[in-house]
């Protein structure tokens, strides 16, 4: 009996020695928020406001709300003065410290030409990806103009021209890994800034920003509202007004946060935010009009638990043999949010579908494993 008692006790002990050091080993959620502009760089001007001072100041407001409020993170910035930096520094810097979330902070304006200068307000959150509309370009354009204050720009870029409208094409083809994750917090962004700030919502929207390709992790880019706006920069250079923007932007990380440990602890990496989606698969060889992946309506009966390797989602289909799918085949997607997200392999037995999911990770590091029920994603 004492043998058995003491056996008890040090398996306890030894438990909560594992554990305790498991929690210390634990790597820190790493957030990265860059102020955008500085020092030279003074970026958009209002009246008496210069943007590299409101987005430092917000920039700051949010670092310390993370830092005093959540256990686990680390907030590193890409600035917390008034310096310059060039856009390849900022990505550097994120990636030299395994970033798990890049926010980087500006303020809007609108060319001195525009009869709506004055008038134009509201906030709006971007992710990468090829613009959708001349005004979304333009702002990508601006913001990638600060290159031209580089001597060697077109050889550290790559050849890449701010103004350029055919440099934007490489963006088509860089947005996919961290999509997902990224339009999902943009969108939460958006709704704090509408709640909390009382901003007029201005969407998620997508453009070839530089910095954002250059990260790698899920990333966004805010323009806090218009600086050309009298109003708007009254609210803007205040400290009420950059503490209710940063307390958004907060609120939003607060959910990110929440449901990335949450997945992480279910063993999945965080590429989904929750909801219920109705899969559509290849079962039974519809074809659409457009020469897209087959699809069927329903598929599975009733009951039945299975998974699948998610890889990719996109805001559109892609044609059954795109090369985006580097050779899987055959490929299925289901809809959520309004985004395609595509999947290999269908298997009852987590063995197998192990199996499978090494083999789409050789090919896309970011694949992980999903699990259905009655035909709809089960979290």
């Amino acid at each position: 009996m004492k043998h058995s008692y003491f056996s008890r006790r040090l398996l306890s002990v030894f438990m909560a020695l594992a554990l305790g050091l498991s929690v210390l080993l634990a790597k820190d959620f790493v957030v990265v928020i860059d102020a955008g502009h500085g020092g030279h760089d003074p970026g958009s001007l209002g009246s008496k406001a210069k943007e590299k001072n409101i987005n430092l100041g917000v920039a700051l407001k949010l670092g310390r709300l993370i830092e005093n409020n959540m256990q686990g993170v680390k907030v590193v910035y890409t600035r917390k003065k008034d310096v310059y930096l060039t856009l390849q520094e900022r990505a550097n810097i994120a990636n030299k410290v395994q970033g798990d979330l890049f926010i980087s902070i500006h303020t809007n304006s609108l060319d001195k030409k525009s009869l709506n200068r004055r008038k134009v307000a509201g906030a709006s959150t971007w992710t990468l990806g090829l613009h959708r509309s001349k005004e979304n370009l333009e702002v990508a354009k601006r913001e990638n103009s600060v290159i031209y204050l580089e001597n060697d720009f077109s050889t550290r870029y790559e050849g890449f021209d701010p103004n350029s409208t055919e440099s934007y094409i490489i963006f088509e083809f860089m947005q996919y890994k961290h999509m997902e994750q990224s339009i999902n917090f943009a969108s939460d962004i958006q709704r704090e800034f509408v709640s909390t700030a009382g901003r007029v919502d201005r969407g998620v929207r997508q453009a070839g920003f530089w910095v954002l390709a250059k990260t790698s992790m899920p990333a966004v880019l805010v323009e806090l509202d218009f600086i050309c706006n009298p109003t708007q920069e009254r609210f803007l250079n205040s400290e009420s007004g950059q503490e209710k923007m940063a307390k958004s932007i907060y609120n939003a990380f607060v959910k990110y946060k929440s449901d990335y440990d949450r997945k992480q602890n279910a063993g999945k990496r965080v590429e989904e935010s929750p909801s219920s989606s109705a899969v559509v698969s290849p079962d039974k060889k519809t074809q659409t009009g457009d020469s897209n992946v087959e699809v069927s309506e329903q598929a599975e009966k009733s009951g039945v638990t299975y998974y699948k390797v998610q890889f990719m989602a996109l805001p559109r289909k892609l044609p059954a043999n795109s090369k985006e799918f580097k050779g899987l085949s055959p490929v299925e997607y289901y809809k959520d949010g309004g985004m395609y997200k595509y999947t290999y392999g269908k298997s009852t037995d987590r063995d197998e579908i192990q199996k499978q999911y090494k083999k789409v990770k050789s090919l896309f590091r970011d694949a992980f494993i999903i699990k259905f029920r009655d035909g709809k994603r089960v979290y």
